[in-house]
């Protein structure tokens, strides 16, 4: 019986570090993605991995996914499988054969928020472009060339990856994948 962490934030800037914190695990898989599917990497190895009598610990809902379908079929997948699934934000915990319509009720309102509160974010995304499209400054094709070999000096003498995003006008995302990327001098990528 393994109790085994699924970890997940939307991108790489973010940290995964309030997530599970003090909860005793023997493995864990983390994904650095959006939870509008299932297509995530270590979300798939996750499912790979577990087998019957292990635990799922996620932190929250949201975390497993952000669509109602896919948080349902996904609970029921391991389930199927022997798995049991554990919410700690929640406090809602998922067996094999140990059916509780309270926590059912619960489980279905919490997943729809979630995908209700991810359609709500991508209408905002939409309508600032719109705008910025109206007032003529939005154009994604305009990016900023940044030498990642820079970036790379910058981190090497010591200054912290927030500095150095913000002496290149560029997000930490873009520090994160030079250092990562980077080993010819020459080389640059759009931030």
């Amino acid at each position: 019986m393994a109790h085994v962490a699924y970890i997940r934030v939307s991108t790489i800037e973010q940290n995964t570090d309030r997530q599970l914190d003090g909860v005793v695990l023997d493995k864990q898989f983390e994904d650095k993605a959006s939870g509008k599917d299932t297509q995530r990497p270590q979300l798939q190895a996750m499912l790979e991995y577990v087998r019957e009598g292990d635990t799922v610990h996620v932190h929250s809902i949201d975390r497993l996914g952000r669509s109602l379908t896919d948080l349902k079929d996904l609970v029921k997948q391991l389930n199927a499988k022997g798995v049991t699934v554990k919410f700690h934000k929640e406090n809602l915990e998922f067996s094999a054969g140990k059916a509780n319509p309270m926590q059912d009720l619960m489980f279905n309102m919490l997943a729809s928020f979630a995908e209700f509160e991810r359609a709500i974010i991508k209408e905002r995304q939409m309508e600032g472009i719109a705008k910025a499209k109206e007032k003529g400054v939005y154009n994604k094709d305009k990016r900023k060339k940044v030498d990642y070999a820079e970036l790379n000096k910058a981190i090497e003498s010591g200054m912290s990856y927030r500095a150095v995003a913000k002496q290149f006008g560029v997000g930490i995302g873009t520090v994160d994948r030079a250092v990562k990327a980077h080993k010819d001098s020459s080389f640059t990528m759009t931030a």
